[in-house]
């Protein structure tokens, strides 16, 4: 009797250890469970699904202080007018690019590139390596010699001198022509994003876009010598109507979440935003909240169904908070919806390169436009009413989804910092 009391004691701390262990582990576990489930269903789920040409509303027009602004949503339209204007380029072309397809628009982009350098135009590129590591790097080998070209890499940047400087990628994509013609947009560069993706870019004819050179010469600039860098030139003017914000990790530069913030924060009537994925940070969440609460018309247009179903999950975890506070949930059916644009008061608008998620707003380089005029804000206005003709809103029915999915999104919660 009294030789197995102390057995007993040693088997209850054993116990008191075990068990909370376990239990932490199982909740440390989950996420992951449920992210890796919820991959494999939707891996399943594409066998046979055929993908769609994405509708193109058209190309819309304005004018901002003294530039000619132009709003694509076809990528075979954007596309023509980013060759003919590396083909009309003089004296130089700068471009930034996330993911760069080795197929027929790829490869028409390396040849209009080489024939711009071989008519002696100075041209400079920029394209991540991250996003980029299934194309063959003989793809990118084509480009002449005469080209400068920086592929941000996967790995090799000093990362033990500033975690947060020397970690982002390059998301942002931008082309420069003789610093008179400004693209940027979340257009890629491949056949797939012209033909079945719904996406948003801008063109900037004139000098209102300064801030595009910019953004890509300060990255370039730090990650080259003195005798390798990118001339400065002047801005044009100071005047507000028309700014480019540029996340710039290197130098730890992240305007675009407080571009949005004070625009949300701004808002008297109306917040239109569109973003392929959805996973806000608490500050965002709350500024989209209070908005609505106070009588603002807020909608969030997404896309049913993207290309990260991981993302789509994770981002559908806010709808219930947000549907409770009056904010409209837009789910795009028609194809992938991929642009990231937003209007406020139609009087704020801004497209660009940044998502509403952690990935885009702290971390990535990104680059979008801001423009504070009603004639521009309207023409995106156009856009949107045009992209929610393919929309279903969400009701009050979406409260009633089956406990399993409620359960399946709160297990995804603690993954939301890391998309």
């Amino acid at each position: 009797m009294w030789t197995s009391r102390p057995k007993f004691r040693q088997g209850r701390r054993r116990w008191l250890t075990t068990v909370p262990l376990a239990i932490a582990g199982a909740a440390f576990a989950a996420p992951f469970v449920v992210a890796a489930s919820v991959v494999a269903l939707d891996l399943v789920k594409q066998r046979g699904r055929r993908e769609r040409a994405a509708p193109r509303p058209g190309t819309f027009h304005s004018g901002v202080e003294e530039s000619e602004l132009s709003i694509y949503t076809d990528g075979a339209a954007v596309y023509d007018d980013m060759i003919d204007a590396i083909n009309s380029a003089r004296h130089s072309v700068l471009m930034e690019a996330f993911i760069w397809k080795n197929d027929e628009v790829g490869q028409r982009f390396v040849d209009t590139f080489n024939a711009a350098a071989g008519r002696g135009v100075d041209t400079y590129l920029i394209y991540d390596g991250f996003a980029n590591m299934l194309v063959p790097r003989s793809f990118y080998r084509q480009l002449s010699e005469q080209i400068h070209v920086y592929r941000l890499p996967v790995v090799g940047r000093k990362f033990w001198k500033g975690p947060l400087r020397y970690t982002g990628v390059n998301h942002s994509k931008i082309l420069v022509v003789d610093d008179a013609i400004g693209f940027v947009g979340g257009y890629n560069i491949g056949s797939l994003y012209a033909r079945q993706w719904r996406d948003t870019h801008l063109r900037g004819i004139g000098p209102g876009l300064w801030g595009l050179r910019q953004s890509i010469t300060r990255l370039w600039n730090e990650a080259h010598e003195p005798g390798e860098q990118i001339p400065w030139i002047p801005p044009h003017s100071w005047k507000p109507e028309l700014n480019v914000a540029a996340n710039l990790p290197i130098q730890l530069v992240y305007p675009i979440r407080h571009m949005y913030l004070m625009a949300f924060e701004k808002a008297r009537d109306r917040i239109w935003l569109t973003t392929p994925y959805f996973i806000p940070d608490q500050q965002i969440l709350e500024a989209l909240v209070a908005a609505a609460e106070r009588g603002v018309d807020v909608r969030v247009m997404v896309p049913r169904d993207s290309n990260h179903v991981l993302g789509d999950w994770v981002s559908r975890g806010f709808f219930g908070e947000l549907l409770e506070a009056g904010v409209s949930i837009l789910r795009y059916t028609s194809s992938m919806m991929h642009a990231k644009t937003a209007t406020v008061d139609g009087q704020w608008s801004t497209v660009g390169t940044a998502n509403i998620d952690r990935l885009s707003l702290t971390f990535n380089y990104e680059t979008n436009v801001e423009i504070i005029d009603p004639k521009f804000a309207a023409e995106l206005e156009k856009v949107f009413r045009s992209d929610a003709e393919h929309c279903e809103q969400l009701s009050s029915a979406w409260h009633d989804r089956h406990p399993m999915v409620r359960v399946a999104e709160a297990a995804l919660v603690p993954l939301r910092p890391w998309l």
